[in-house]
Formats: structure tokens, sequence, C-alpha cells
């Protein structure tokens, strides 16, 4: 009829994209000046809920842009493009401890968005909204391969970008909670490289006993990278969270066997005994076990198992030896690994060796130890099971939510930047067929 309303209209582009990718989320045909809600929510793998939102006010058209209207109150505030996915916590009554990672990287993240009346802070499940729309966010783009790695003892996931290749790769190794984490080296894939997520912490042997891996794992798992025939032997990075920056700096120092292009360290240190292994470290963390620490609400502070940074140079990775370009990110909250501190310590052994013009650190305020890539939700502490007990502590992490999310968007896109500039650049070997 003549006159008639439209019906509210809710929108988001990309419906479907990367999680890197940011989108657009636009509301439309409201009245202006009209207070409302934005919510977004999605079920883990767990079944758990989280949820974020943001309280608006309509335009004169009776339109919010969340990319340029500023929220007014809810899970974050101001002018935040992507405050529906990095201000999410679990909801109300949810369990404790919890923490996203998502396992399936072959089913899509699922975020509903839903548009209400009014500025609501909960019981978003009892009311009903004005309309809602789901957003798929993705870690694997159109055609990545994933390949399951069972040779030479090794376990891990290879994730090959489509196209006809051959392509630049990433060794990819998580940290000390042990698992095979994919997430990551699926997002590497869907930006163009081979990446191989290796585990190597809490490995068992097929009878059941406990394995603890030595150096030449890693070396497998490197000359498993540089002789596939999808990868240029030439271009390969290594890429280490917390014990993963450990080894990645130790074997590129040291192996005679591994000699990455280029290294990306992301909340990690140095400190490894000279040509020394990742049971080195364990041995270091386990004698100073009485510098554990709690906070107030007894969350596990581990930061000071390896503090102070030692002064003798045979318990550290000889940074002088190191020929290859590397990237440092740091969280200056870091409640779990002395980052910081061995960055500061890295970059005066590198100016001391004369090699200090391959080191970039990037040091974020209150950024914590979980550096995941953009917008992915902040937890600041969350259950951990110990490999060796099974047993579960809550570990406190650090950072807070919206600087630590600006330092996770900012980190991500320049670490795919440095590695650009070091595996793709100046060649016509390496193929950009998925760009």
């Amino acid at each position: 009829m003549a006159g008639e309303k439209p019906c509210p209209l809710l929108s988001v582009h990309p419906a479907r994209g990367l999680v890197d990718e940011k989108f657009e989320v636009v509301a439309k045909y409201l009245l202006p000046a009209l207070p409302v809600t934005l919510h977004a929510l999605l079920q883990s793998e767990d079944e758990d809920y989280w949820e974020a939102f943001g309280h608006y006010q309509t335009d004169a058209s009776g339109s919010v842009r969340v990319s340029e209207d500023a929220s007014l109150g809810g899970s974050y505030s101001g002018v935040e493009p992507m405050g529906l996915l990095w201000s999410m916590k679990p909801i109300p009554g949810s369990r404790t401890g919890l923490r996203f990672r998502k396992k399936d990287v072959y089913k899509p993240l699922d975020v509903h968005i839903s548009l209400y009346e009014g500025h609501l802070t909960e019981g978003f499940k009892q009311k009903h909204p004005l309309v809602s729309v789901v957003a798929q966010r993705w870690y694997t783009a159109p055609g990545v391969q994933r390949v399951d790695v069972r040779e030479k003892e090794l376990k891990g996931t290879l994730f090959i970008p489509p196209g006809p290749g051959p392509f630049p790769a990433v060794l990819d190794l998580w940290g000390g909670g042990g698992g095979l984490v994919e997430y990551r080296s699926a997002l590497l894939a869907s930006r163009g490289y081979v990446s191989l997520a290796l585990e190597y912490v809490g490995l068992v042997s097929p009878d059941g006993r406990p394995v603890n891996v030595g150096n030449e794992y890693f070396e497998d798992a490197f000359s498993l990278l540089i002789q596939h025939p999808q990868v240029c032997p030439e271009r390969v990075a290594m890429m280490g969270l917390s014990f993963g920056a450990s080894v990645s700096l130790g074997m590129a120092a040291y192996s005679t066997v591994i000699n990455p292009k280029c290294v990306v360290c992301v909340s990690g240190s140095h400190i490894m005994p000279v040509n020394g292994s990742l049971a080195d470290v364990f041995n270091q963390i386990k004698m100073n076990v009485m510098n554990t620490r709690y906070d107030e609400e007894r969350r596990i502070i581990w930061r000071d198992l390896l503090l102070p940074i030692p002064d003798d140079p045979s318990k550290k990775v000889e940074m002088g030896c190191l020929t290859c370009p590397v990237l440092m990110i740091v969280g200056e909250d870091d409640q779990n690994w002395p980052a910081s501190e061995s960055a500061a310590d890295i970059k005066q052994m590198m100016e001391k060796a004369g090699n200090s013009h391959l080191l970039t650190i990037l040091s974020y305020p209150e950024t914590g130890h979980l550096i995941e890539p953009p917008y992915s939700p902040h937890v600041r502490a969350s259950n951990f099971m110990l490999v060796n007990t099974r047993m579960k502590v809550v570990v406190l992490w650090g950072g807070h939510t919206v600087p630590h999310s600006r330092a996770q968007e900012d980190s991500w896109h320049k670490t795919l930047a440095f590695l650009e500039q070091h595996l793709y650049s100046n060649t016509t070997e390496a193929s950009r067929s998925t760009h």
C-alpha cells in the first residue's frame, strides 16, 4: 500500500569471507533517532555460545552503519567496524575458563547478527529481533587442500593453496598446550602459502608412552616441506608461538638442515641452551617452578619461570648466528611468557653481533600472550590442561580486550606483509594464483 513503511533491513557484506577480512553491517528502513541493539551470536564446536552487542541510534534516514556510527555502549563502544566479533564473550551462565578455538577448519563460523529495538544488555534469547542475518566466516578459502602428515613419525597437517604452484611455505608451530592446531595454517594457505601445522608437545607412542621429540623431528618436518612438489624449496619460513618461537630461533641458529628464509616469533623467547633442544627449555622451567605466581583469582602466572633473562650466553640462543630476517610480536602484558624482556635482550644481542638489521620487533601495550588471527575473541585467562599430569588449571594469559584486539589485527597484517616481502618478492618462481 502507498505510504506503508518498508520492513527493517539488516545486511552483512560480504556475507561469506575469511576470518581475517572485515565485513560491513548495515541496518536500514527504521525510524529516525531510534535506539537499537545489534547482537552477534555464535556457537563453538564445544557447543558453548559466545556473544557481543552494541547500542546504536539510527540517523536521520533511519539507518545504522557499523563502520561509521559509534556504539553508545554494550560489549564495545565507539566506532568499531568489527566490534561484534572481537568483543565476544561467553554468554552469561556459560562454563568458566572458556577459550574460543576452531577445530574443523572446513566448517564456517556461523555468526548470527540480529537487530533489536531498544538498548538491551541481556535476555536476547527471550526477545524477538526485528530482523536477523547470518554471516559465514571461514579459515579456508575455496580450493585449499588439507593433507594428513604421518610419515617419519611426524604428526601434522599440510594445507596447500589452490592453483598450480609452486608456493612459498611456512612451518607453523604452536605452543605448550600440545595438540594439533590447524586454524592458523589453514588461514596462511588461504593467503597463498603451503603451511604445515606440526604437533610436537604431548605426543604419545602407539603403546601410549609419552614421546619427547628432539631437533631432528623439526628437521624432518622442514625437509618434508622443501621436498614437496608444490613448495619453492628456497622460500620456506618458520612461525612459532610461545615454545614454538624458542624452537624456531634455535633451529634457525644451529640446524644444518633448517635454513629458513625468515622467522616469525609470537609471544616467544630465546632462552634455550646453545645447541639445545625443547627438552632443555622444559627442564629450565621445571627448575624454576617455585617462581610460579597466582593472581587474586588464583590464576596461574608463568612468566617468571624463565626470569631473570640469563646473562650467561650459553643459556640463550646465539642470536648473532641468525642470517635471516626475524619478526618478533610481543604483548607487553604477557603473563605467561617473558616476551618483552626476551625481545629487549634479543635486540641487545643482535646489536652487539652486528645483525640487528635483520630484526623487527612489534611491541603492543596491554596485549597478552594469546595473539590470535584478527577479530578472534580476546581471552585474558582460560582453562589449560597440563600435558604431563592432565590436570586442569586456569592460566592467566594477560591483555585487555580493546588494545589486545587492535594488536591482533595489526600484527596479522604486518605478518602477512613480512612473509610476502621475504617469501614472494623478487621472484617469478612462486605463484600467487590465490590472490
